[in-house]
């Protein structure tokens, strides 16, 4: 299957569960559940709902529901995603105001609301998890939103968004760099393989396989994301180019120069498919990430 294709199908099948899971605004909370809605159905290419689902798909033989019962899981991760990106734009974090082509959640509502926002999504998340209890064996389950909880908090995403900000207005080295993207990018793509391959029941060989593959496929991902701040069209981004040199951010650009950060991305991206190597004809999808990251424009 063409992997373009592919990402379409998952993204509207999340778009879709996604509008099930998240309520229609009411009461009270009106503004803060528009808040959520605005932030999560802005778009967005899906890659880690994608990556879950790919990943199932390798090992779909050791599933224990069809694969599309397992999209509730796939909408969680986009929804730790989501949250992310809300806080990271906020006046504290990058101050951004635009997101996706549109005003960021605290520009177009306030930032207490966007802080809330943020809240709810992640919390949320976790019930999305949850609701698999009755099709997933319960170590499964346990294991895989263990996965996700450690990927997205202290030892990962939220960790490396604290590293980012201690680098601002440093030039850092290479390794302080490929840590940074280790726990900022890779995390969360940590977080979406390794849950699904929790899920499936693949073992200890193909964990290992998985996470090296998703290790460098972040790092690619960052360090062309880091090229697209400085080459990329504003109108395709959907954010302002040159965000990083503003915001005095340390990053491979501006430690190696364009030219040899796209050698580098393109590294590791190679890496990435060899990581692949032992689980042979099953990771034919998975395979074609690193090319379609190292190459966007968007």
């Amino acid at each position: 299957m063409a992997l373009n294709d592919f990402i379409a199908e998952i993204a509207q099948s999340t778009e879709d569960c996604l509008q099930q899971i998240l309520p229609q605004p009411h009461g009270q909370e009106a503004r803060l559940i528009e808040a959520v809605r605005y932030s999560i159905f802005a778009g967005g290419k899906r890659l880690r709902p994608a990556l879950f689902m790919a990943t199932l798909k390798a090992f779909s033989k050791g599933l224990e529901a069809p694969e599309k019962d397992y999209l509730p899981f796939a909408a969680a991760l986009e929804m730790i995603h989501t949250y992310s990106l809300i806080h990271d734009d906020l006046p504290a974090m990058d101050n951004d105001d635009l997101r996706r082509g549109r005003l960021t959640c605290h520009k177009a509502f306030d930032e207490a609301t966007a802080i809330l926002a943020g809240d709810a999504l992640l919390t949320q998340a976790f019930a999305a998890m949850m609701s698999l209890k009755k099709i997933v064996s319960p170590q499964r389950l346990l294991d895989a939103t263990e996965e996700v909880a450690l990927f997205a908090g202290l030892s990962g995403m939220v960790a490396g968004q604290m590293i980012d900000i201690a680098f601002t207005g440093l030039q850092v080295g290479e390794n302080e760099l490929r840590y940074m993207a280790q726990q900022k990018t890779s995390a969360l793509f940590n977080a979406s393989i390794l849950s699904a391959a929790h899920l499936a029941g693949a073992n200890q060989l193909e964990h290992k396989c998985l996470r090296s593959y998703s290790d460098c496929l972040g790092l690619s991902f960052q360090i062309a994301d880091d090229i697209l701040d400085v080459t990329g069209v504003q109108e395709k981004l959907g954010k302002p180019i040159g965000s990083d040199t503003k915001n005095f951010k340390s990053t491979f650009v501006s430690l190696v120069g364009k030219e040899e950060a796209r050698k580098w991305a393109w590294r590791a991206a190679e890496s990435s498919m060899l990581a692949l190597a032992p689980l042979g004809e099953r990771a034919a999808l998975l395979l074609q990430f690193p090319l379609l990251m190292f190459r966007r424009d968007h």
